[in-house]
């Protein structure tokens, strides 16, 4: 039998079940493969014991239709930078890449099937180049893999996002309101864009446009006569000021990245501070746009990716990546998928008509 371990790292995300599911639905097609999934990345792997789980089609059961992942994920330990503890009690990063890849072969693994983002992918590119069988799928809800048209779970986040808009906007409506709704989006604001068209924002303000206090001032004012009118905002946690910085909390030790967060607070304060009369309210989305039930888009992607991802095995296509290019479900090379990142274009069609629709992004 070919063993094929499955690791769900970085986030969580809407479908990631649904790709599981998908590859465990295709593999039991074939005789001579058998399904293992990792529990926390590779994290599983990685521990003694070992904390792995065979997959099978009952294991897979309508998982397609839940959030989360039955693997469990996180976003410490990267076996390219895994802190160590020494003997004298300091802590040192070490790339366990080659540990790892022998450790993969010892256990009799033939491929992995890593979900993730660009981090993940990172991993994946390095065992493969270590070695390693590996084929990768995309997964952010921030749609920031350039060689994927969307990555499954960025629609739920959108209808999310949306969804909550719309709550606010009501609201903001009745109290003469100015209302900041923070979105997730550290470099990428295709979250905060989709969700500011979607729901008729009157400001959108995103890390690839650096907004401009006093224009922001200009058409939350616009907006008001007498006290009475009301303005709704999405920014994308990842946005700034001119001249500013993002508003983000110390990292953990082994986190692929710094934790970003309350900008929403700081865009209220500059407000304030500017000398807007107008009463302000900041609502933070946080982690309920990775929880819930993935939209069916994403359910039918995530499925297809999975599928697709065995397909890949069985073809000995490794050190490629799944993706969705104009309708097709096809694959790149990891590597190249993973050398560009894929940023909100502040002239594209989507920016442009988004202005078009009155929307300003405070340049």
């Amino acid at each position: 039998m070919k063993k094929i371990l499955v690791a769900t790292g970085g986030g969580d995300c809407p479908g990631l079940n649904a790709v599981i599911r998908g590859i465990v639905k295709r593999a039991s097609q074939e005789k001579d493969w058998e399904v293992w999934g990792s529990y926390e990345a590779l994290n599983g792997l990685m521990e003694e014991p070992t904390r792995l789980i065979r997959l099978d089609e009952k294991t897979v059961s309508g998982i397609h239709v839940t959030g989360g992942t039955i693997l469990g994920t996180t976003n410490k330990g990267n076996p390219m930078s895994f802190p160590e503890k020494q003997p004298d009690g300091s802590i040192r990063t070490v790339n366990r890449i080659p540990w790892l890849v022998d450790r993969l072969k010892s256990k009799g693994f033939d491929v992995v099937i890593n979900i993730g983002g660009d981090g993940s992918q990172a991993i994946s590119q390095a065992m493969f180049e270590q070695g390693m069988p590996v084929v990768g799928v995309p997964k952010t809800i921030d749609n920031d893999l350039s060689s994927t048209d969307f990555t499954f779970g960025f629609q739920t986040a959108v209808q999310t996002a949306t969804d909550s808009f719309d709550r606010l906007v009501t609201t903001a409506n009745s109290h003469h309101r100015v209302m900041i709704m923070e979105v997730m989006g550290r470099n990428a604001g295709w979250i905060a864009l989709y969700t500011a068209i979607a729901g008729g924002a009157e400001i959108c303000l995103i890390p690839e446009i650096p907004y401009d206090l006093n224009k922001v001032l200009e058409k939350i004012r616009s907006r008001y006569n007498n006290g009475r009118g009301f303005v709704n905002i999405v920014i994308a946690e990842g946005a700034t000021a001119k001249d500013g910085t993002v508003t983000a909390t110390l990292g953990e030790l082994g986190r692929h990245a710094v934790r970003l967060g309350g900008v929403c607070f700081t865009l209220s304060e500059q407000l304030k501070e500017a000398g807007l009369e107008a009463d302000v309210r900041e609502t933070v989305l946080g982690h309920t746009q990775r929880g819930g039930t993935p939209v069916a888009f994403d359910r039918v992607i995530a499925s297809v990716f999975g599928v697709k991802a065995m397909e890949l095995a069985l073809e000995g296509k490794f050190g490629h990546l799944v993706v969705l290019q104009n309708n097709d479900f096809t694959s790149v090379p990891i590597k190249e998928a993973i050398s560009d990142y894929n940023f909100v274009n502040p002239k594209g069609t989507l920016v442009q008509a988004a202005k078009g629709l009155g929307i300003s992004f405070g340049d």
